[in-house]
């Protein structure tokens, strides 16, 4: 398991939010250990000094209370809590999933959870993938995800923040791959049958190579049915398609945001978790 963690999940960074997100992780274990070493050394101590054998231990049975010891016990752990909140308060702001990450121009992503796929769409290029989702290294990428079904979640563990995908909703993220590799992504959120075959590999290439990619895919690639893509379906093999509809990201949004729209004013109606009634926009 730890070897896992370590050859391709948070304890092995390969962009600057994972690299920003183990710091967090090695400084926030450093402040804990601060306490809880001290702690089991004086444990083991006094379970040494007081030992039966030991005549030199002072026995004091009237013993019951002393102010400096008190002020002692309260305040290391008020200070671990200000550690830890100041670390969290800092790093939340400075991880901001919408915050870009540079002045560079980003590569635009849109970013469809399914039952049981994910649907990557570029946008500016005019093509698609799914379970596969090819970035040049070296250059910010800003998604904006959605889900065509039940909530989902987005997770590449090398390069950082994993984020819900909602139906009838955009969040955004923006993540960077440093240098060319194939890093894991994975769906972090239980939703249903296929789950645990959600999952995908980035690919990142040099800038000249993604080109290259781009353009062999619309030569080659499939025509999107996104039709299709909607029906139910395990374990997907890793696709890429050109002559993708524009705006279709846009609509997908409009159809879950109009369906769960439908179902709260019916009569007696209750809406369906899978389209849940949340702002265009929004997003954490």
């Amino acid at each position: 398991m730890l070897s896992g963690l370590t050859s391709s999940g948070v304890l092995d960074p390969q962009g600057p939010v994972a690299h920003s997100e183990r710091l967090i992780l090695f400084d926030a274990t450093v402040i804990m250990l601060a306490v809880i070493v001290p702690v089991i050394i004086a444990i083991l101590a006094v379970a040494w000094w007081f030992r039966a054998g030991n005549t030199r231990a002072a026995y004091r049975p009237d013993w019951a209370y002393s102010g400096r010891l008190e002020f002692i016990v309260w305040s290391i752990p008020a200070l671990v809590v200000l550690f830890l909140g100041g670390i969290a308060w800092v790093s939340s702001h400075d991880l901001d999933p919408h915050k870009p990450l540079a002045e560079t121009q980003p590569l635009e992503i849109q970013v469809v959870s399914l039952d049981w796929k994910w649907l990557f769409i570029y946008p500016e290029q005019g093509i698609a993938g799914v379970n596969r989702l090819v970035v040049p290294a070296g250059r910010p990428l800003h998604f904006k995800l959605t889900s065509a079904t039940v909530m989902n979640s987005f997770f590449v563990p090398q390069l950082g923040s994993q984020i819900y995908t909602m139906a009838g909703m955009t969040t955004q993220l923006h993540l960077q791959a440093d240098k060319p590799g194939t890093y894991p992504g994975i769906s972090a959120q239980f939703s249903g049958d296929g789950f645990s075959d959600m999952r995908f590999n980035v690919e990142a290439v040099p800038e000249t190579d993604f080109d290259k990619w781009v353009d062999e895919t619309k030569a080659g690639g499939q025509a999107l049915d996104y039709a299709g893509l909607t029906q139910n379906s395990k374990a997907d093999k890793p696709a890429v398609y050109r002559g993708v509809e524009p705006g279709l990201f846009e609509k997908i949004l409009d159809m879950e945001t109009e369906g769960a729209e439908g179902q709260q004013n019916a009569p007696n109606a209750t809406v369906s978790p899978r389209a849940p009634v949340s702002p265009r926009n929004g997003g954490s």
